[in-house]
């Protein structure tokens, strides 16, 4: 299989991810991947291209689409376009799960659709201002967003040959959000091998399969995603980010820091 799986995490003090797509300037390709995240992407500006399970979804201005957990996707975005982008942890549908931990949503009427699309247009613009209080309003538009998923879009009833693929996805979804959970400890990959009731040579064979990286590749990525986070965010000094988020020393966190954006984080400190 050649796609990746894609690392979300909620934005801070927010129970959902939301941004602008990166393929905003146009000239842009998002290759095949998949997360256990609901995804909905409305486009407010111009146009782009899915492509959900090799099937071709054109979109334009005021259309969504949206992205059920583990759905293998691809973006085609040749001209420039403004898209708003949510993304929401499975786990907000625990109640609504039918067998198998499993959910899906389908396509509904225009009309609904259009509702929908319209409360994530209000949440992308409160997104852009933040405002005071902002938190509180765009909290209210996002639930308003689960509840049309809920009760207009959610399937009852899922084939089985969808429910065998998204079991196979499923089954690393569940450690890499373990990992996730404790990505500030020292996670070894024959400790969460053995947690899981795999071997090691298993379980690096299934991050290479399905995520296209390996183990402690995936774990780098967690624990980079929130430090820069916190680099951004808060008057830590940058040995103690380090250790607060799985490195083992400032130097190790430093040298892979400066790996993946190009830059030392004591420059990105003195640009607060």
């Amino acid at each position: 299989m050649e796609f990746q799986h894609e690392l979300v995490i909620p934005d801070e003090g927010l129970p959902f991810k939301f941004f602008l797509f990166e393929g905003s300037q146009g000239n842009y390709v998002r290759e095949k991947h998949w997360h256990t995240s609901i995804e909905i992407f409305a486009v407010m500006e111009g146009s782009l291209t899915f492509y959900l399970n090799d099937e071709k979804h054109p979109l334009k201005a005021g259309e969504l689409m949206i992205i059920n957990s583990n759905e293998v996707h691809s973006i085609d975005s040749p001209e420039e376009n403004h898209t708003a982008v949510l993304q929401i942890p499975l786990k907000q549908f625990e109640d609504y799960f039918t067998a198998h931990r499993f959910i899906r949503f389908a396509a509904n009427e225009q009309e609904t659709d259009s509702q929908l699309w319209r409360l994530i247009r209000e949440m992308y613009k409160l997104y852009g201002k933040r405002g005071t209080g902002y938190e509180f309003k765009i909290r209210s538009f996002y639930y308003d967003v689960l509840y049309l998923l809920v009760n207009h879009y959610r399937l009852d009833e899922a084939g089985e040959q969808e429910v065998r693929h998204s079991r196979r996805l499923d089954a690393l979804a569940r450690i890499t959000s373990y990992m996730r959970e404790h990505y500030q400890e020292e996670l070894k990959l024959t400790d969460v091998a053995n947690m899981f009731g795999y071997s090691d040579a298993y379980l690096s064979r299934m991050f290479q399969k399905y995520a296209n990286v390996n183990f402690k590749t995936y774990l780098q990525d967690i624990r980079m995603t929130y430090a820069y986070r916190e680099l951004l965010n808060s008057d830590k000094t940058i040995s103690q980010i380090a250790m607060d988020n799985g490195f083992s020393s400032s130097r190790a966190f430093t040298r892979e820091f400066q790996k993946r954006y190009g830059i030392l984080p004591s420059e990105v400190e003195r640009e607060k």
